[in-house]
């Protein structure tokens, strides 16, 4: 196997992923997808199957040994992404994932990404109508998965499902903000905005109406309730939830060994917890410094732009500090921006858009502004270096403008690394001075008991058995968290099984590579460097980046 048949490979691949996740193709700016949304139906996720399997075998069984170093992890990375679309499709959440989060539920997904698409000429605008009339058909073959799921047993939740609905009344009955209405081309052009409009009134809204009745009418009725929310609950829900796993995480580790891990975190957070306490509440016990957290009406927002100016100014804190860390830099700043009003209620405290390829989209740290009154301003600051710098936007920022990579390197969602690396910055911001003061570093171990006590509560639901109320008990006790993001999180890792095991075993896992390569180098150990080779090879595999800087120590 040679250089170009590397490269061709993951080409291929490339255009399997697209097939599958046509919206989120536009979202990065991948050409070629923009007028398609995906088609779930059994026969057509096999076709896909079939050819990522075919990908995975070619590239699993060619001789490696001729290649260089670049496309040698080239090779790794198409080895690892095939097999995760092999384990998505296997996982079939298409059948049951109904939410009104932005992220997975079909739905709600397709009013947040749909929005995502830049209408620079006349060929964007015929795609974005092309999208917009393929709206009925798509709904319908998801409607028709909700069903075959259920003739099988793999039945949603009626509190997600309930909420999808809520989110479709939300859309359905404001008439002035549509977000489909959002993209607007550079020039004029009344037949575009003409039909667009006729579109969505006439086909787009009376499919979400089709699609919402069948929500109430049919799935809720046999929707699972709060008792049984896990996948361990459904046939062949652990293989579900063991593929799932292999995704977000890119190890074999079992869904017990992620549980201890998750409860070690924890007690050993105290510690920290009784030190910074002592300094801002003048207590050390720990059940007290999270009871002052949780009730304090001084550590909420008074609204909105409160929270957005405090986010903006940690963004603009992180960047003046970047040179001293990264050799790397991005070539454009992140913009913080508030959650759309139709997402904000069923989306989470944040989220990240990356910039498209094209540079016509900048990267967006969104910030959730609903009920900001109940929003807790002690995570302020971890959030925005999480989800902007030196977290998401330089990562992902980075690995776009490496175009020297393949475009799947480039794009690779690789949860472990990605999540991962902007959970290991929440603590890099420490070391660089960047938290204003002991709240905010409060705010930073606050979000480390979010981090372990997900790995607690995502095995605990989906391989353990527990009821919602089970997992939010667990949070409200292990974390400082307001009720409002309690109940949030818990409804996204009953949606989105596994993912949240991304976080903390990504971060341990840089954690512990670059623990190994300051003791390897010693003195030669150099931070920058570190964090250039780490950002400079785009996201990868845990076992593939533990091999990068495992060359570049001398190990």
């Amino acid at each position: 196997m040679n250089s170009a048949m590397v490269r061709a490979l993951a080409d291929e691949l490339l255009g399997l992923q697209s097939s599958f996740d046509p919206l989120n193709a536009t979202m990065l700016g991948v050409p070629g997808f923009d007028h398609r949304l995906a088609d779930p139906t059994v026969d057509v996720h096999h076709a896909l199957r079939v050819r990522a399997v075919d990908v995975l075998e070619r590239t699993s069984t060619a001789d490696w040994a001729t290649l260089g170093d670049d496309d040698a992890i080239t090779a790794a990375v198409i080895v690892q992404q095939a097999s995760a679309l092999i384990d998505k499709i296997d996982a079939r959440t298409v059948e049951l994932t109904i939410t009104d989060n932005n992220y997975v539920g079909p739905a709600a997904t397709l009013l947040t990404l749909m929005p995502t698409a830049t209408l620079a000429g006349p060929v964007d605008t015929v795609a974005y109508l092309s999208r917009l009339r393929a709206v009925p058909a798509y709904l319908e073959a998801v409607a028709g998965r909700h069903r075959e799921g259920a003739s099988s047993g793999r039945v949603p939740v009626r509190r997600l499902v309930d909420a999808a609905v809520a989110h479709l009344d939300r859309y359905l009955t404001d008439l002035t903000g549509d977000p489909l209405l959002g993209p607007i081309p550079p020039y004029q052009d009344d037949k575009f905005a003409d039909e667009r409009t006729d579109l969505i009134k006439d086909t787009v809204r009376p499919a979400l109406m089709a699609y919402r009745s069948i929500l109430v009418d049919e799935v809720a009725v046999g929707a699972r309730d709060d008792s049984k929310p896990g996948l361990c609950w459904l046939p062949d829900g652990d293989a579900a939830y063991a593929a799932l796993s292999r995704v977000h995480t890119t190890t074999d580790l079992t869904p017990g060994e992620l549980h201890q891990t998750g409860l070690d975190l924890a007690a050993g957070l105290r510690d920290e917890y009784a030190e910074i306490g002592s300094r801002v509440f003048g207590t050390r016990d720990q059940t007290e410094i999270f009871r002052r957290l949780a009730n304090d009406p001084a550590m909420r927002w008074s609204n909105g732009e409160e929270l957005l100016a405090h986010a903006r100014a940690a963004v603009t804190r992180a960047e003046a500090e970047m040179p001293k860390w990264f050799g790397i830099l991005p070539g454009q700043r992140c913009l913080v921006e508030p959650v759309p009003t139709s997402e904000a209620p069923g989306a989470p405290l944040a989220y990240y858009f990356q910039p498209s390829l094209d540079g016509r989209r900048a990267g967006v740290y969104y910030a959730n502004t609903f009920r900001a009154y109940e929003r807790d301003r002690f995570l302020s600051e971890v959030t925005a270096f999480h989800e902007a710098i030196p977290g998401h936007h330089l990562q992902l920022t980075i690995a776009i403008e490496r175009t020297e990579l393949p475009l799947l390197r480039r794009l690779a969602d690789i949860n472990a690394t990605i999540e991962g690396w902007a959970l290991y910055t929440e603590r890099l911001a420490d070391e660089m001075g960047l938290y204003s003061n002991d709240l905010a570093k409060l705010g930073m171990l606050a979000m480390d008991s979010m981090r372990a006590g997900r790995l607690v509560v995502d095995t605990g639901l989906h391989a353990k058995g527990w009821t919602r109320q089970h997992a939010v008990a667990y949070l409200r006790e292990n974390t400082p968290l307001a009720p409002l993001d309690v109940d949030r999180e818990v409804d996204r890792y009953i949606a989105n099984a596994a993912q949240a095991l991304s976080y903390m075993t990504g971060r341990l896992e840089i954690q512990r590579i670059r623990a190994e390569a300051q003791q390897r180098l010693g003195y030669r150990f150099d931070i920058r460097s570190f964090h250039d080779l780490i950002l400079g090879n785009a996201p990868l595999p845990i076992s593939v980046l533990d091999d990068v800087v495992a060359r570049w120590d001398g190990r």
